[in-house]
């Protein structure tokens, strides 16, 4: 990526976040333009700031970061946003997606897994740490059980979208099931068009939310076409 990525911090944890400053200021195309101590700030910061990445912690004590996000509209404005959290529950985590996050990380992860999320989002990718997806998924089943059989799908969609949910951009999908990205472009249209979306953000929401049950359980290890 060549484009300047202009990220936000919002985490009430000063030690955290000062040290996440100093690390994302050595990185190459990454410019924090804001840190912030609490909701409050984090909106001040957004009204005077442009912004492409917001890293949003969960648990900010009397608030949680998705009291931010139910006030943005964030595929209107285009920002992508990151929930960066020392854990999150099924619940939590599927209001976050509602909502619109691009992506839950773990505090405990390597550092470089949040850089390497941090690059995908601002490119318009997704990424979910698996240990949260897993939790998400068991929390949604309940409320998709009904709705399981009313759009299956295939081996090769199912393929598709568990490595988009693993963050895989179209060129290493095609690596890991041994096709081409012109299969997969085509694949993951397949998948908007059953979703009902125009979005990877939008199809991992409605995945978890609705089809969790059928979509998301495991796909046999044929090869796409």
């Amino acid at each position: 990526m060549t484009e300047r990525v202009r990220i936000l911090l919002i985490d009430d944890h000063t030690l955290f976040r000062e040290s996440l400053v100093r690390l994302l200021e050595t990185e190459p195309g990454f410019e924090v333009v804001a840190r912030c101590a609490t909701v409050a700030e984090g909106q001040q910061a957004l009204a005077s700031s442009a912004v492409d990445v917001v890293l949003l912690d969960y648990d900010m004590g009397d608030q949680v970061g998705t009291d931010l996000l139910a006030g943005l509209d964030v595929h209107a404005s285009g920002l992508k946003v990151i929930m960066v959290t020392a854990g999150m529950g099924a619940s939590a985590t599927l209001d976050a997606v509602n909502a619109g996050a691009a992506g839950v990380v773990l505090k405990h992860s390597d550092p470089r897994l949040l850089i390497d999320a941090i690059r995908r989002v601002a490119a318009g990718e997704t990424w979910w740490d698996p240990g949260m997806l897993r939790s998400a998924k068991a929390g949604g089943q309940g409320a998709s059980n009904s709705l399981a059989s009313v759009r299956s799908l295939t081996d090769r969609q199912r393929q598709v979208l568990r490595s988009i949910l693993d963050g895989l951009t179209n060129k290493e999908i095609a690596v890991r099931l041994q096709g081409s990205e012109t299969s997969v472009k085509a694949t993951i249209q397949e998948l908007f068009n059953k979703a009902g979306v125009r979005t990877r953000s939008q199809l991992v929401r409605v995945a978890i939310e609705r089809y969790s049950m059928e979509w998301l359980k495991e796909a046999s290890h044929s090869k796409a076409e």
